[in-house]
């Protein structure tokens, strides 16, 4: 492990919901701070990518077009990173979030 400097971590939405299959798992998502807090402590980097699956599970409408459906997967995005980004900060890791959206009418 003294090689490594940067990790990312794929946190799927559904995955911060638990048992709950929406919404959020305080108590998961505490745990996951925890571990990637263990992490941070080696000196490595850690990257998040977090996904929506929590709130939208892409196209699931035909009334919707495709482009409409992936802007409300993007905002879910958003959501989901806002609300870990309190987590993690609550048990002491300072980041940042970042995004690019772009939601044209």
């Amino acid at each position: 492990m003294k090689d490594i400097k940067r990790v990312i971590l794929k946190l799927s939405g559904e995955a911060l919901s638990g048992d709950k299959k929406s919404g959020y798992d305080d108590e998961l998502i505490i745990d996951i701070a925890r571990q990637v807090s263990q992490i941070i402590d080696k000196g490595i980097n850690v990257g998040v990518v977090i996904g929506y699956g929590n709130y939208w599970r892409g196209r699931s409408n035909d009334n919707i077009d495709r482009t409409k459906a992936d802007q409300i997967g993007m905002l879910a995005t958003i959501m989901n990173c806002i609300y870990v980004s309190e987590i993690f900060r609550s048990q002491g890791i300072k980041l940042i979030y970042l995004h690019l959206l772009n939601a044209e009418a």
